[in-house]
């Protein structure tokens, strides 16, 4: 049997490729649109890939479905409560599919959506089945968030008890040595405490994990309904697109270098400047009207915060590194990147955009306590709710960085303003954002409330 995890970490997203040895046949289940890897290594090991499952409609990226299907001539899965714009084949619980010995074994597992199914695999009919593909039911350490994809007029709280039984009536009996293997990992917005492991077992998950371990369905209900976090704007957007047919992302997309008058054009025209360089090397200098995305962050969905899915944006990278910037904003949805500009670690840009060259004020924690007692500051906090648990800082209005964009009336005017995250990388995101949309004065807290409370502890 061929089990092979894909892990991609901007994404925090697991994809599999599931094959039998002896047939040759395989499936994907939840791949990505760039479907090269799957490709290469099915060729590889001698597999044609068949079939496409997807656990579910996912919400936080693209779903590579109709790229595979072009490229294999693959069907494609989904359960029963699915609806689309395109043939699928509905895969009810229960229901076995052979790709020779290895079996597949399709467990309705509702509760994140009411489609969500999980793939039991077993090398050979009657076996001890060997692992479990969970998609955004059970992750390593949290379970998954039922508020993100409602089909019908269900509400939350109904996928939430739906996610109490998939969770202990069908997973949790299955045997401790089946290997769990999910669709997302630590940092998913998908979950509120997801591992940084990539694979567990159902007996760790029943001893370690604390949204599994036993307790009455409203508590359950409770704990998965508060403190998750606040999910992008582009969620509903990717979640239509898995649901109709789209177009397909060319396996030999490349995106075009601008010139300086170029870029300055595309920055008259509105077009979104998203500058993938670091915090530092931005603050140092950047393109007036640009947003800070470092590119060695959570760049596709945070990308994904700041510009409308469909909304054209030009590009500000490090050397070799915008063809991948601009894929990782495909397998968001957002397709439609213009070109890019090359800006060494020097900071060095071309002569003809000098004039719109600035620099990014960025706040200590001990001035920002002068301005708080002065009270000469508005500071907004953009972390999670389940962040500021852990503590806030006396005055902040919080407003998530998932949120920021399309709540710009809810930040208030008439002071200058400072935006704190956790360590200073979402906060330079949104502070460039709130003076590309035209506010004055606006810096960020350097090192983030963990600056803030390490100088305060120190007190």
């Amino acid at each position: 049997m061929i089990l092979e995890q894909y892990y991609i970490e901007c994404l925090s997203h697991a994809s599999y490729l599931i094959g039998d040895e002896g047939t040759g046949r395989a499936v994907v289940v939840d791949p990505r649109r760039d479907i090269s890897e799957y490709l290469a290594d099915a060729a590889k090991y001698g597999l044609r890939i068949e079939g496409v499952i997807n656990t579910h409609f996912h919400a936080d990226f693209v779903s590579g479905h109709l790229e595979l299907v072009d490229a294999t001539g693959a069907w494609i899965g989904f359960g029963e409560a699915a609806q689309t714009d395109y043939p699928i084949r509905r895969l009810a619980g229960g229901e076995h599919l052979s790709l020779g010995e290895v079996d597949l074994e399709i467990l309705s597992t509702p509760g994140h959506t009411w489609e969500s199914i999980s793939v039991l695999v077993r090398e050979r009919p009657g076996a001890e089945p060997t692992a479990v593909l969970t998609g955004d039911s059970l992750f390593i350490g949290d379970v998954g968030r039922p508020d993100l994809v409602n089909i019908g007029d269900s509400s939350t709280s109904d996928l939430a008890r739906a996610m109490y039984h998939t969770i202990h009536d069908k997973l949790l009996r299955l045997p401790d040595a089946v290997t769990v293997m999910p669709a997302h990992g630590a940092g998913s917005s998908c979950g509120k405490n997801l591992s940084t492991d990539l694979t567990s077992t159902i007996g760790e998950q029943r001893r370690t994990n604390p949204s599994v371990q036993p307790m009455a369905e409203e508590a359950f209900v409770e704990m998965i309904t508060h403190g998750q976090p606040a999910a992008p704007a582009y969620f509903s957007s990717d979640a239509a697109m898995n649901k109709r047919v789209h177009p397909l992302l060319a396996p030999d997309r490349r995106i075009p270098e601008m010139t300086a008058a170029q870029l300055r054009s595309a920055l008259d025209a509105g077009v979104r400047v998203v500058d993938a360089r670091s915090v530092e090397d931005f603050a140092a200098g950047h393109l007036r009207g640009s947003v800070n995305v470092g590119f060695d962050g959570r760049f596709a969905e945070t990308g994904g915060m700041v510009a409308e899915v469909g909304e054209q944006v030009a590009l500000v990278t490090y050397p070799g590194e915008e063809q991948e910037a601009a894929l990782r904003l495909a397998r968001i949805g957002s397709d439609n990147a213009v070109g890019y500009l090359n800006v060494g670690r020097d900071g060095g840009f071309p002569e003809e955009l000098g004039d719109l060259v600035r620099t990014a004020p960025r706040t200590s924690a001990r001035e920002l306590d002068r301005l708080l007692d002065e009270d000469a500051v508005t500071l907004i906090d953009i972390r999670n709710p389940g962040e500021r648990e852990f503590g806030v800082i006396p005055a902040a209005t919080p407003i998530p960085l998932a949120q920021l964009r399309t709540r710009l009336a809810d930040v208030p005017s008439g002071k200058p303003i400072v935006v704190h995250c956790a360590g200073g990388w979402r906060s330079s995101v949104a502070a460039s954002l709130l003076r590309a949309e035209g506010f004055e004065n606006v810096s960020d807290l350097a090192g983030g409330y963990n600056a803030w409370a390490e100088a305060h502890a120190a007190v």
